[in-house]
């Protein structure tokens, strides 16, 4: 179990380190091009066709691939307030519980439905105006950010009930 473990582990790390470097290098693409569209536009008059919709795209998966590293580091926002009224370990224990479980349905959802936008985008071969890029491709980080925030919501719902059994089998010993 140990070593399956660990190579899970390994997949996770290698898995990150590709997000990190695909959301630093389109968050340097989408400011490198904002800034040189207003250059164009504003310094030489020249306009940029497509620009916008090369950002836009960039955009999009920044901010899903932004929001799958959230995910998986459990930085994402949240609501604890049962901390905040309660010192009970085991309550705060069993809220995060409930709150990973309704998690774990709306990550569910969240797949379907990107699931379903992306097979509509590629059944209806919709591309953007100036350089014909797939429309799909924009959605597929809709799918891809939904699947893994699906997958990590998993990891945190089984290390929520393991961390209640451990709990539980102590306070019984």
């Amino acid at each position: 179990m140990k070593i399956i473990m660990d190579y899970l582990a390994r997949i996770d790390n290698a898995l990150a380190f590709i997000i990190k470097v695909a959301v630093t290098v389109l968050g340097l693409f989408i400011s490198f091009a904002m800034v040189g569209g207003i250059v164009f536009r504003a310094l030489l008059g020249v306009q940029v066709f497509g620009l916008e919709e090369l950002v836009l795209m960039a955009a999009m998966w920044l901010y899903m691939l932004g929001a799958a590293l959230a995910s998986r580091e459990r930085s994402h926002l949240s609501a604890d307030f049962f901390q905040a009224f309660s010192d009970n370990e085991a309550l705060h224990d069993t809220m995060r519980l409930i709150a990973t479980t309704l998690s774990v349905v709306m990550a569910a959802f969240f797949v379907n439905w990107s699931y379903s936008l992306f097979s509509w985008g590629f059944e209806k071969g919709q591309v953007t105006p100036v350089f014909g890029i797939p429309q799909y491709l924009s959605q597929g980080s809709l799918l891809v950010a939904s699947i893994l925030l699906l997958l990590y919501v998993l990891r945190d719902f089984i290390h929520d009930i393991s961390k209640l059994f451990r709990k539980a089998k102590a306070v019984a010993q």
